[in-house]
């Protein structure tokens, strides 16, 4: 499978400094559902011999540009080889529809990302691990779960998502009443975005954003097809009654 050609942004563009223990490069690579995403590449300068790797991608709704070429570039300064990428329908990666996600397209991604770093001269395929942050750190501990060509995980998040979006934030929601209400908006979310061919943002983001809203609000505002939808249809128990 080829990977589709990107547009790629190559000044620095990061909310961080550039650090100069390091090269840095833009790598692209595809996951199984043909989706091509677009990474960053840190390598430690001078590096000599195939290296152990770690992919790193994550919070939710976030670019590469943020958090996660923040733990790439720190963790190539101690010698790994490292890649931040953009999970599936973000940032510079591609997907459409923009903006959404998938448990089981964005656990894709970081396999993904293992297939790749896997052909690597520069990698050692019997180090890699991978970092998931925040949201995403579920999304690594599935890619974990079935792949043992993984060798570290780690799942840098403050709380269980899972258990928020079924019981609602320190459990104040933990009721029949209460999921089965979110599965109600869910739902009526998805007739509303079909009926008008729009997909609704979400996380009570302003809509339409400002004209000088900063670039990377613009790059990483979710919308709904409904992100939340999407992780409540495995995260909330299926109760009985409407």
């Amino acid at each position: 499978m080829k990977d589709e050609e990107l547009i790629l942004t190559e000044e620095w563009d990061k909310v961080f400094p550039k650090s100069d223990k390091v090269d840095h490069r833009k790598v692209t690579f595809h996951n199984r559902y043909g989706v091509t995403l677009a990474a960053d590449m840190y390598t430690p300068k001078n590096a000599d011999g195939p290296l152990a790797a770690i992919a790193i991608s994550g919070p939710f709704g976030a670019v590469k540009e943020q958090s996660s070429g923040l733990y790439a570039q720190t963790l190539a300064e101690r010698g790994f080889l490292t890649i931040a990428f953009d999970p599936s329908f973000t940032g510079e990666s591609g997907g459409e529809p923009r903006r959404m996600a998938s448990p089981d397209i964005n656990t894709e991604d970081f396999l993904a990302a293992v297939d790749f770093l896997s052909t690597r001269d520069n990698v050692d395929p019997e180090k890699i691990g991978i970092l998931g942050i925040c949201g995403f750190g579920g999304m690594a501990v599935n890619a974990a779960a079935s792949d043992p060509r993984i060798k570290a995980t780690v799942s840098s998040t403050m709380y269980d998502m899972s258990r928020v979006n079924a019981n609602g934030y320190f459990d104040a929601e933990d009721s029949a009443e209460a999921r089965n209400k979110k599965r109600r908006a869910a739902s009526e979310q998805r007739t509303k975005d079909y009926a008008s061919d729009t997909y609704a943002r979400a996380g009570g983001v302003v809509d339409p954003l400002p004209d000088d809203a900063p670039q990377f609000v613009k790059t990483t505002t979710p919308t709904t097809r409904n992100p939340a939808a999407i992780i409540n249809a495995r995260a909330i128990p299926q109760t009985a009654g409407t």
